[in-house]
């Protein structure tokens, strides 16, 4: 997911989280099951994502499968992969699927987490005179394009009566974006953890909006349709998905203790990890993959395809296999806190 070098914070693409594109990092390694003939899960990941956690929270241990880690740089080209059947599974946003599925992707959601949707944020200068999202008519905007940041900034303007034609839209990476923020040339960036913490510790930007009461905080483990008619391979799916959701709860019992994991393994500042993690990694709560969070997926799939950003409209639920449900709550959980984020 990241790591931090230049002056006033710069990170590569290799931060890109799950929302946002690029291409897949060559960098694979594996996890040994008991025995020989030991199956092996392919599993997508991000730098600093499930590998680090089930590591730190002690969950890849006892396996009787191998999990064999391809390190991608964001959501849609581990779909891409997933669509390949090159992985079984892995970890992205609330958006990159809604475009996979968009263009024909053999994909299934098959689990789902939500979080606070505080680190989806509309960032402005600290002198900036913008106050409201109203005030952004007219204004230029930096955002990653079928990024949940880019969803996030459509419902933002939309909530504040405006349309994307009232705002000039810069698609940017992130890094780029950054560049572009800091040195003045856009007036506002749309864009989630942990780059709402870095700008805001750095001093270099406040929030005009977050994505509380906008956007649904959703994220989602997405499998290869091919792996889950595998027996072997669904029931090590299975055992792998209740093991992220323990490391999950571990997180929010350990946030200092992940903060840390997660700062080495990504280079950022443990303060900006630490502010992270609370905000928005160590909200997240299991939740099933039901009808509420269908509803809320196709309402986005319906919004990028009315905008012709994907091709066509589709019906999200023919993309979801609720299998491993089981007893998780609703989808509507409200996130755990930890009470008020440092910054």
């Amino acid at each position: 997911m990241r790591r931090h070098i230049l002056p006033a914070l710069f990170l590569p693409l290799a931060l890109l989280l799950a929302a946002c594109g690029g291409s897949p990092a060559a960098d694979s390694k594996s996890v040994a099951g008991s025995g020989a003939d030991a199956l092996t899960l392919n599993a997508g990941d991000q730098k600093g994502g499930s590998e680090s956690l089930l590591k730190a929270a002690g969950e890849l241990d006892h396996l009787d499968y191998g999990i064999k880690w391809s390190t991608f740089t964001s959501g849609p080209p581990l779909l891409e992969a997933v669509n390949a059947g090159a992985v079984d599974i892995g970890a992205v946003g609330n958006t990159p699927p809604v475009f996979a599925a968009g263009a024909g992707s053999k994909i299934k959601v098959v689990a789902a987490s939500h979080g606070s949707s505080a680190g989806e944020a509309i960032l402005v200068a600290p002198d900036s005179p913008l106050k409201q999202p109203a005030d952004l008519r007219g204004k230029s905007i930096a955002v990653a394009q079928g990024s949940s940041a880019h969803y996030q900034l459509l419902a933002t303007l939309k909530k504040a009566g405006l349309g994307i034609g009232d705002v000039q839209l810069k698609l940017l990476q992130p890094a780029d974006a950054l560049a572009a923020f800091n040195r003045g040339k856009v007036d506002a960036w749309a864009v989630w953890d942990p780059y709402t913490a870095q700008v805001l510790g750095s001093g270099k930007g406040r929030v005009l909006a977050t994505g509380e009461g906008t956007v649904n905080g959703l994220g989602f483990q997405v499998a290869s349709p091919a792996a889950l008619k595998d027996p072997a391979k669904a029931r090590a799916i299975g055992d792998y998905l209740q093991r992220l959701n323990r490391a999950q709860e571990w997180v929010f019992k350990h946030p200092e203790a992940w903060a840390k994991v997660w700062s080495k393994e990504t280079g950022l500042p443990y303060a900006v990890a630490l502010d992270s993690v609370k905000r928005s990694n160590g909200t997240r709560v299991p939740v099933a993959v039901d009808d509420a969070a269908v509803s809320s997926e196709q309402r986005i799939a319906d919004t990028f395809a009315d905008l012709r950003l994907i091709p066509h409209r589709f019906s999200f639920k023919d993309y979801v296999d609720t299998r491993f449900n089981g007893t998780l709550p609703a989808s509507t959980t409200t996130p755990r806190s930890y009470g008020k984020a440092s910054s």
